[in-house]
């Protein structure tokens, strides 16, 4: 892996997800959260730089794609014409966060990752409705993911 493969951004994976269709902020940042966790079970290091998502009450949150979606309130977030170009495993690795993910809402993919245990484990000293920033931690992600992998090449 060359340095050009390591500077991909979570807004070029934003992106990556948004050439898809137009989303919801909450829809992209369980999929980012997705991508990420899973890049941490199958392949032991982060798809992006700036990898970290938090604790927040509706689920995994990345402050940087808050911060740059916020605007949009729950508003869909418009589709991109292209594509960001990653490395061929992570861009396999995406297809697959997608193909498993993609079909669901932002809401169902929040509920789902409120059962899981990296976001619960982040939240556990927070009430219900506690704001939070809690990190949550990649160890916990990847063993958790590892831990419900049923595919068979690794």
């Amino acid at each position: 892996m060359g340095n050009a493969d390591d500077k991909r951004t979570i807004e070029d994976l934003a992106n990556w997800f948004l050439a898809k269709e137009p989303m919801t902020q909450k829809k992209l940042q369980k999929l980012c959260y997705y991508a990420v966790a899973w890049g941490y079970a199958l392949m032991d290091k982060p798809i992006v730089v700036d990898s970290e998502f938090e604790a927040w009450v509706h689920g995994p949150v990345s402050p940087t794609l808050y911060q740059k979606y916020k605007s949009k309130g729950w508003n869909d977030i418009p589709k991109v014409e292209k594509a960001p170009i990653f490395p061929k495993d992570v861009e396999e690795l995406l297809e697959t966060v997608w193909a498993t993910y993609g079909e669901q809402s932002g809401n169902a993919l929040e509920a789902l990752s409120h059962t899981e245990k990296p976001w619960k484990e982040a939240r556990s000293d927070l009430s219900e409705d506690e704001r939070g920033n809690v990190k949550i931690s990649p160890k916990t992600m990847r063993a958790f993911y590892l831990s419900i992998y049923s595919g068979d090449d690794k």
